[in-house]
């Protein structure tokens, strides 16, 4: 599906809501992703929303007194359907599935074929609500539980508005969203300066740089997890690495600093992470949650099909 630049009313009419259905498209963007933890589907699911928009005849469209609130519980029940298959279509990936990984804002390329720099519009809002640990929280709520607890608790939808975009009642909804609150009880992400974060992280890069063993361990916490995302395409391990010691070793052992390969340190969903380039072509984005001066995940995705959106060639810093 072609990304376009926006979506155009039909030739030869005036269309008197596109300046309101245009104001929401980051939005629904910003939207999406949480919902789904893909870009890429994101973007398809506010394409859908517009051709549906567009599909409907003019007398329709009068008829809807608010296009954003229509565009957003249109877009809403298409990610609701899209989470229901996507627990099967998840079943049958090969290892583990981590979502898709944003860059900073300035650094983003479409992923689509021949396009070029995002429109600004499209861009997802870098907050916590999108660092990796969140998500992959996210990762474990039913559908109805993440759409619940993502419109209230994140977008301020109140329980009657996300009842008519879910089809439940207030009550039930209020519910689901307490319930995704209870999974989100473990240990959130340190919310401590991202200069201390990057520190951290920078320090990582050199340990894994000089496969230096016991600087690793130093730096991770005795119970520390790294999982891999290559989606059968790439080699990835297909089950997490556990313990200080194991995380370690594995990093010591994989070439992070093998010829042609460079280590970048460059923003993850809004946090410091590394990013591995191989003659300047991004091969795998990591995200690290990071307590006080320990890493205790780290998630390393190397499925190309997830890295389109991160530029080539990028900027070292």
């Amino acid at each position: 599906m072609t990304h376009p630049s926006g979506p155009e009313p039909r030739a030869g009419r005036t269309d008197p809501h596109l300046s309101a259905i245009m104001s929401e498209r980051r939005q629904l963007t910003n939207l999406a992703y949480r919902l789904l933890g893909s870009l890429a589907d994101a973007e398809d699911v506010v394409q859908e929303t517009y051709a549906r928009w567009y599909a409907m005849s003019p007398q329709q469209q009068e008829a809807i007194d608010a296009p954003g609130a229509w565009l957003t519980t249109v877009a809403s029940r298409i990610c609701l359907d899209l989470l229901a298959s996507a627990r099967a279509r998840r079943e049958r990936y090969v290892g583990k599935w981590i979502p898709e990984p944003l860059p900073d804002r300035t650094e983003w390329i479409s992923g689509r074929p021949g396009a070029g720099i995002v429109d600004p519009a499209d861009r997802v809002t870098l907050d916590e609500s999108v660092n990796m640990a969140f998500l992959v929280v996210l990762e474990a709520m039913t559908p109805a539980e993440r759409v619940a607890f993502i419109l209230h608790d994140v977008f301020r939808y109140s329980f009657p508005e996300v009842a008519e975009i879910v089809g439940r009642s207030p009550a039930a909804c209020r519910q689901l969203a307490s319930s995704a609150r209870r999974r989100l009880r473990a240990p959130q992400p340190d919310a401590g300066s991202a200069a201390r974060h990057a520190d951290v992280v920078r320090a990582f890069k050199q340990a894994w740089e000089a496969k230096d063993i016991a600087a690793l361990i130093g730096l991770l916490a005795p119970d520390a997890t790294a999982t891999g995302d290559g989606g059968g395409l790439v080699t990835a391990a297909l089950h997490p690495v556990e313990g200080a010691e194991q995380v370690a070793r594995f990093f010591a052992d994989r070439p992070g600093a093998a010829p042609g390969m460079t280590l970048v340190e460059r923003t993850v969903n809004g946090r410091p992470g590394l990013v591995a380039q191989l003659d300047g072509v991004t091969v795998s984005v990591m995200a690290f949650d990071v307590t006080g001066d320990r890493i205790h995940h780290i998630w390393a995705v190397l499925n190309p099909e997830k890295l389109r959106s991160w530029a080539t060639g990028s900027r070292t810093r």
